[in-house]
């Protein structure tokens, strides 16, 4: 005779999930770990935005892209893209920032630019790092110039932007450290 195991999945108090901060900040590793122990759907609008060779999806069609990942009851979205912010907040109950310093950001993009290039890792839009163009830090299309461009923009728009009329229905979780985020996360799977 043979057991059937009764395994309940540990379930957060939100349903629809955005995590924002900076390139680099482990927005999407946060969200695929919440989507994976929790049962919602990842999202990472980076997949949804970026076409080969790394030319960006026309913005109607980026949105419908998001409109229609975000039909779904569960998902944890990971990603800052302005132009699908309001489609993706008004559905969203909670927003989780990634505040961390500077320096860690700065590190941790290193180390990902670097493993990225190293291993050769397929992204999004069968695209792949490029060294060069991201150690050239005056150029728009690095991302240690996006990382200084938009560092502190985040920090004092985020702010503003939760404090909006339209964002009320938020809950706001804000983490400084990562060592922050893994106790949330421990807090929450116990």
């Amino acid at each position: 005779m043979s057991r059937v195991l009764n395994f309940k999945m540990p379930r957060l108090p939100y349903n629809r999930i955005v995590i924002v901060g900076t390139t680099s900040s482990g927005k999407s590793t946060l969200a695929k770990q919440l989507a994976e122990k929790f049962g919602h759907d990842f999202i990472e609008l980076d997949a949804l935005h970026w076409e080969p060779h790394w030319t960006e999806a026309p913005d109607d069609v980026f949105r419908e892209r998001v409109d229609e990942a975000t039909q779904a009851e569960r998902w944890v979205v990971a990603g800052n893209y302005s132009t699908v912010r309001l489609l993706i907040w008004s559905r969203a109950d909670a927003v989780i920032w990634l505040d961390y310093s500077l320096w860690r950001i700065f590190w941790q993009l290193t180390r990902r630019t670097f493993t990225r290039w190293w291993t050769h890792e397929h992204l999004w839009g069968k695209n792949y790092e490029n060294l060069l163009t991201h150690f050239k830090l005056w150029s728009e299309e690095s991302l240690f110039h996006w990382l200084f461009k938009t560092y502190w923009r985040r920090k004092r728009e985020y702010p503003l932007l939760l404090a909006m009329p339209e964002h009320q229905h938020l809950k706001m979780i804000h983490f400084k450290h990562p060592k922050e985020t893994g106790t949330w996360i421990k807090e929450k799977t116990t």
